[in-house]
């Protein structure tokens, strides 16, 4: 008998010294987590374009074991992604869930209504597909049956 098994690539290849931290948690404390490495998803509300760069509003999401945003789940707060350059916005449309690997560089305060945003600066970022969460296999299969070798 001779089984084949293969894995799906990761979706970031270097996530050494990535810190499990929420936004909601750069909310609370912003100087305890000024440059924490981190992995967070959501869904994009709204792009900006600024000079230099691109500020994505994400509603974000926890992420499943494949660093995918889950959002049957309860959000966990918002955050604004910072890419560099422009950023093309029919790929980062508003509505689409993305994951980053990115650096926590502080938060930006709003007052209507009063709010701080974690700001994170992008070093990797993977835009799902629409419709990815519909896409998801079941782990798990249970059935009867023979097998003859």
């Amino acid at each position: 008998m001779m089984a084949i098994a293969g894995c799906a690539a990761p979706v970031f290849r270097d996530t050494a010294g990535v810190v499990a931290i929420a936004p909601l948690d750069v909310q609370a404390s912003p100087s305890r987590f000024q440059g924490a490495r981190v992995v967070w998803g959501g869904r994009i509300v709204a792009i900006s374009l600024v000079p230099g760069a691109s500020e994505l509003e994400v509603l974000a999401y926890p992420l499943d074991r494949d660093l995918q945003p889950r959002p049957d789940l309860p959000p966990l707060g918002r955050f604004i992604l910072i890419l560099p350059g422009l950023a093309d916005p029919s790929v980062y449309a508003a509505g689409r869930h993305l994951s980053v690997l990115g650096q926590v560089s502080g938060v930006r305060q709003i007052e209507q209504p009063i709010y701080a945003f974690p700001l994170l600066e992008a070093r990797e970022v993977n835009v799902w597909p629409w419709g990815f969460m519909f896409d998801k296999r079941s782990r798990i299969s249970v059935g009867v049956g023979a097998r003859v070798y």
